[in-house]
């Protein structure tokens, strides 16, 4: 005979309340000893099954992000100088800057972690409810040129516009064609004021023209993300050359 354990662990099933039903004796167990009321234990339930659907819906998002390995400034090494402060980035942490639609310009050397914080920050509006995405300046650049000839390159367009944060990492760390610089612009434009922006760079505004070649279309992209613009300025070394690993056990890394 079905115990009664069972039966509302089959009715969890029925009513695919997959948190609820890994959680069930769990569940019962507290409220026996708790000695709670039939009132706590019913919304007991229902926030064990609302604690594992935020939880699958969070992993959905990260995963979407296509986040790099290192993405959780809980971690980060505040011992490494490189021209942002503890309280700065613990502001930035905060996100309030989404809620008006800022961007964030990362501007610095190789290795000053600009993509670490960058890759952090989206992490943080991930963990917040926010759709937010991590792509580099190739992955958006093979994207723009895909965006009308292949459907998962559509799909993944469609997905990007109508993100609350998007991070692109490197922008102009190569030279763009103008077509090339015609569509980012495009895309940029279209994110204008509905959407935040994370950029990371190791070019100066003026080094942009270069890159695109293009006055014009330099001043009109860079109109766009400086518009409601925090421009973070980072220097230093690189972290990474200064905390290089080896292989070989009690060797000095040079």
């Amino acid at each position: 005979m079905e115990t009664k354990t069972q039966l509302l662990n089959d009715y969890a099933s029925r009513l695919k309340l997959g948190g609820l039903q890994e959680q069930i004796d769990a569940v019962i167990h507290h409220a026996t000893e708790s000695e709670c009321s039939y009132l706590d234990f019913s919304i007991n339930m229902l926030e064990t099954e609302i604690r594992h659907r935020e939880q699958r819906e969070l992993e959905k998002r990260i995963k979407a992000a296509k986040l790099p390995m290192e993405h959780n400034l809980d971690q980060y090494d505040y011992g490494f100088d490189n021209g942002i402060s503890k309280q700065q980035l613990s502001q930035l942490r905060e996100c309030l800057w989404l809620e008006q639609n800022y961007n964030i310009v990362l501007m610095g050397p190789s290795g000053a972690s600009k993509t670490l914080i960058a890759a952090g920050l989206c992490y943080d509006t991930l963990k917040q409810g926010y759709k937010a995405y991590f792509r580099t300046m190739e992955q958006i650049t093979q994207l723009l040129a895909l965006k009308d000839i292949t459907r998962s390159a559509r799909i993944e367009y469609n997905k990007l516009k109508n993100a609350h944060l998007l991070v692109i990492d490197d922008i102009m760390l190569f030279a763009l064609e103008k077509k090339q610089g015609v569509h980012l612009f495009n895309f940029i434009n279209h994110l204008h004021e509905r959407a935040s922006l994370i950029v990371t760079t190791n070019k100066s505004p003026e080094q942009w023209v270069e890159m695109l070649d293009d006055e014009v279309i330099a001043t009109a992209l860079l109109d766009r993300i400086l518009y409601r613009c925090e421009v973070v300025r980072l220097k230093g070394p690189s972290y990474r050359l200064q905390n290089r690993k080896t292989i070989f056990e009690g060797d000095k890394v040079l």
